[in-house]
């Protein structure tokens, strides 16, 4: 089954178990993204990449209101949920492609990503971030909150046997673990480290892990 076969298929229950499935939830995706909005201006135009159902453009929505948002996801069934989220607002907007081979068009202040981009194999990585490198001006910001590797296998297993344990423990099913798992098989993490040094490679002039907790990160890049 394909990348997008599967997050089609699960779109409707993505949000109801994201919880679970993310124990540092409520620090990963408002704190920091609070931080972060404390700290630049308000931007005019913001890429969210593997926007699935549109729940990191909603935490910076709250921020920035009358920011222009372009969410881009390859299962449309997951930009659906998005839609219904954010209907009647006027300054988002929606595109089905596949982020890895193609931008929408223009130029944004901002690209942002969540749990998206670990999917990606290293090379098509690294010819990510400098196309996003490419689509931002002087000064603008990418943010990718994503799932890493521990870097050496010996904390590879440190660290998912605890995610596992703990998913165990929550209100998941078996089924829902299940279905993970199978989600697992897709995931090509890389450690905090190596995307820190990926990005600098690509002539960010400033790149920065603002949260770590275990597995969940977030790096900000500042071309």
């Amino acid at each position: 089954m394909s990348i997008e076969e599967q997050f089609n298929r699960i779109a409707k229950e993505y949000d109801v178990n994201r919880r679970n499935f993310i124990p540092c939830f409520d620090e990963y995706y408002e704190a920091t993204t609070n931080f972060i909005a404390s700290n630049i201006e308000a931007p005019q135009r913001v890429l969210d990449l593997g926007a699935g159902t549109g729940l990191l453009t909603y935490y910076w929505y709250k921020k920035f209101e009358l920011t222009k948002y372009v969410l881009v996801d390859i299962a449309d069934e997951m930009l659906n949920v998005a839609k219904k989220r954010f209907a009647n607002i006027s300054n988002i907007e929606f595109e089905v492609l596949d982020y890895s081979k193609e931008f929408p068009s223009g130029k944004f202040d901002c690209i942002i990503s969540a749990l998206s981009i670990h999917h990606l194999e290293y090379e098509e990585k690294k010819k990510l971030f400098s196309d996003i490198y490419n689509r931002l001006p002087t000064g603008g910001i990418f943010v990718n909150y994503d799932q890493f590797c521990g870097g050496s296998s010996a904390m590879d297993t440190w660290f998912d046997t605890y995610w596992i344990s703990r998913l165990e423990e929550s209100c998941l099913t078996s089924k829902d673990i299940e279905q993970w798992k199978e989600r697992r098989k897709m995931d090509r993490e890389i450690s905090v480290e190596e995307e820190v040094q990926m990005l600098h490679k690509c002539s960010f002039a400033e790149v920065k892990c603002v949260y770590l907790n275990q597995k969940f990160a977030v790096i900000v890049a500042v071309k």
